[in-house]
């Protein structure tokens, strides 16, 4: 196996399918099931995902909200999320547990570091929700938090693109693909992977991220069992690149990869 510990970050927009907001249960099925099948492989599992289906702390400001308390509203949309997957996963019968930055007794256990490992080690799904429990701090952060927290052997991002380009394939025909591109060259040529604080935490951490699609049936497993999918994102300079959009395996919009 590649990977003995994993942390999936997966986007909020993600779990609304085709629909406009919410949470869609074909969606949610599908990538409980991936997880479901990664886990049986003896994969040890944690994932966060993000609250941008139901509302996002930046949206705030824009309806004259204090970005603080919008914040606090993005973690709980994260918990509503981070529940729904819980739900999800124990139909199949994975077990898990939920840990949050936010006390939260009455439906998620408080995040303690020795406790997420421990559960780990025993085989359960874990899921972080809440974010890091504090403001100003995206689901990225504290996948990368987490992530080194528990000491992860990787980030992986699961987004509904197929990795990292050097611009929108769909607009530009010789946009580049990367199949592996250093921290550095990332950071030099622009590219949204993670927001930065996310980002710098898994560079001086050398925590590698992989940024895949998450949509296509089976590529979670493949990639923990040693698939060379999506975009491998390290502290190596050797940048390996497929010329041309027509490696696009989505018709989805605009940007190398999804926010949160």
């Amino acid at each position: 196996m590649k990977y003995k510990r994993i942390l999936l970050k997966l986007s909020g927009e993600a779990l609304m399918g085709e629909q406009q907001y919410g949470i869609d249960s074909d969606r949610l099925m599908q990538y409980s099931q991936e997880i479901k099948e990664v886990a049986a492989l003896g994969v040890e599992v944690a994932v966060v995902i993000g609250g941008g289906n139901i509302f996002r702390g930046v949206q705030a400001e824009q309806v004259g909200l204090d970005r603080v308390q919008g914040d606090y509203m993005g973690m709980l949309a994260t918990v509503i999320n981070s529940m729904a997957l819980q739900s999800a996963l124990e139909k199949l019968g994975v077990y898990t547990r939920l840990l949050s930055g936010l006390n939260i007794q009455q439906v998620c256990e408080p995040y303690i570091r020795r406790r997420a490992v421990r559960h780990l080690e025993k085989g359960r799904v874990v899921i972080f929700g809440a974010g890091t429990g504090n403001p100003y701090f995206t689901t990225d952060s504290a996948a990368s938090l987490r992530a080194i927290e528990i000491e992860a052997d990787v980030v992986l991002k699961g987004t509904r693109v197929d990795g990292i380009y050097s611009a929108d394939p769909e607009k530009d025909p010789n946009a580049i693909f990367y199949s592996s591109i250093s921290f550095k060259d990332v950071f030099e040529k622009g590219l949204n992977v993670m927001d930065m604080t996310a980002f710098t935490l898994c560079k001086e951490n050398d925590l590698p991220i992989i940024v895949f699609d998450m949509n296509t049936a089976g590529n979670l497993k493949r990639l923990v069992q040693g698939e060379k999918i999506g975009t491998l994102v390290t502290m190596d300079d050797l940048v390996e690149s497929i010329e041309g959009a027509e490696n696009i395996q989505t018709s989805e919009s605009a940007r190398p990869t999804d926010r949160n």
